[in-house]
């Protein structure tokens, strides 16, 4: 099931955010007075019963790995010309090739797609937040530090429960989102974290190692207080346990914050467990006994774990967000999102972010799949950081890409005629080889995840 789910999503998102590239280039293409030829989704021939003739074809093709706006040309570049289904044949007035328009329409029609690619993000994150809002965890709390941290990051073991996290490279926080966000777009190569009543903690990670800092905050967990804010049917309610309690004490054992009861519970699988909880009438001990569960840990191995079925109450504060405002985190959001690509892509090629990070269409079938389950409000996020992804990619100086083709105009623009036929030719069929072997990557990574490697 979850495979259909993976599959179905992923034709969603690449479907919508293929169709609003293209429909970029179309758009600009007819405002610039270009014959357009084909409009097609996926590349190399459609099939034909997709087809629908006027002056442009509107198509499905055979290969599902991307999509092409085919306009009238004086040259036609075989490899790309096989890409986009073979030569055309209808006649084009000479004035309506893409060659004839001005230099700078030329470049707008380039461009067109990632703008859209863009535009579709901004709008969405802006959206989301203008009908939902948003939800911040008014937190900044240290509830436990990470054994393991990254490279750079070692000064963080320095912290204990209960330590506070007041500014993050001399920006305040007051949220736990805040705070993580600070962390990773942080643009210096170091950065201080500013603790309440103590010297602050200096971060030396690049600021191109995207991962290595998310390994550097996710090392930090949140201090909850060990409040109960979910008591379903089961054995802690069984035993008594009421929304509301504070968990004191459990097995004799005192609990600070809730991952101190967690753990507690868990150590004891299908055993009594005795539990000391405050109320605003005074303290009560009540006795559960627990279930158990299979889990893997980090190193994956399984092992049972004690369970009482109870839910800490997170503090969580809702925040309402009006138009404009929305309009400008929105964009806030598309920056960030795009930022953070750039110094992936940037850290790739200077070392510092591997290419094992580099993930496929499987891996984004499987992201896919899972912000689909989480409900429409996750999964339009993802459309809209996916869509900021192909944006920044296209932008590549790739031939084949978007990035390619505006390199031409600019070659153009300072030898002040085009580049060779031939040239353009090499130069495209290198970037499609670039391109083959990146989706080979891709796809080794992809399987490589898949089976555990």
């Amino acid at each position: 099931m979850n495979v259909l789910i993976n599959i179905l999503a992923f034709v969603v998102v690449l479907g919508v955010l293929i169709f609003v590239h293209e429909l970029g280039h179309f758009l600009a293409a007819k405002w610039a007075g270009i014959w357009v030829h084909r409009f097609s989704i996926g590349m190399g021939k459609p099939i034909k019963a997709f087809r629908r003739k006027s002056e442009t074809e509107y198509a499905i093709s055979w290969l599902p790995i991307g999509g092409y706006v085919k306009m009238a040309s004086r040259e036609e570049d075989p490899v790309a010309g096989t890409l986009e289904g073979g030569a055309a044949s209808a006649e084009v007035p000479p004035d309506r090739v893409f060659e004839a328009k001005p230099l700078w329409k030329r470049i707008i029609v380039i461009l067109a797609g990632v703008t859209m690619n863009v535009l579709f993000a901004w709008v969405t994150f802006s959206g989301l937040l203008w009908v939902r809002g948003r939800s911040v965890l008014p937190i900044t709390k240290v509830g436990a530090v990470a054994r393991e941290l990254p490279q750079g990051a070692e000064g963080l073991d320095r912290l204990v429960p209960g330590d506070s996290i007041t500014a993050v490279a001399g920006r305040p926080v007051d949220t736990w989102d805040a705070l993580q966000e600070e962390f990773v777009f942080t643009p210096g190569d170091s950065f201080e974290v500013t603790v309440a009543g103590k010297p602050p903690v200096t971060i030396r990670i690049h600021r191109d190692a995207i991962e290595a800092r998310l390994q550097a905050v996710q090392g930090l967990t949140q201090f909850l207080a060990p409040v109960i804010g979910q008591a379903p049917p089961g054995p802690g309610s069984r035993a008594g346990v009421r929304i509301g309690d504070t968990l004191v004490a459990v097995a004799g054992v005192p609990v600070a914050q809730w991952s101190d009861a967690v753990a507690a519970i868990e150590a004891r699988p299908d055993q009594p467990v005795a539990l000391l909880v405050g109320r605003a009438e005074g303290r009560i001990e009540l006795q559960a006994t627990s279930t158990s569960d299979m889990i893997t840990d980090s190193l994956g191995v399984p092992h049972r774990v004690g369970k009482l079925r109870l839910g800490v109450d997170v503090p969580e504060r809702h925040i309402e967000i009006g138009l404009l405002e929305s309009m400008k985190q929105g964009a806030a959001q598309t920056a960030a999102v795009s930022t953070q690509i750039v110094r992936v892509v940037r850290g790739m090629f200077s070392g510092r972010v591997s290419t094992r990070e580099v993930g496929g269409p499987i891996a984004i079938g499987v992201m896919a799949g899972e912000s689909a389950q989480q409900g429409v409000a996750p999964f339009l996020a993802f459309m809209a950081m996916i869509s900021v992804n192909l944006a920044v990619l296209n932008l590549l100086p790739i031939p084949l890409l978007d990035g390619g083709q505006l390199l031409f105009l600019l070659g153009e623009a300072v030898l002040g005629r085009p580049l060779s036929l031939k040239l353009r030719e090499r130069l495209t069929l290198a970037g499609l080889i670039l391109v083959v072997l990146l989706m080979v990557l891709a796809f080794s990574n992809d399987i490589r995840r898949l089976v555990g490697m």
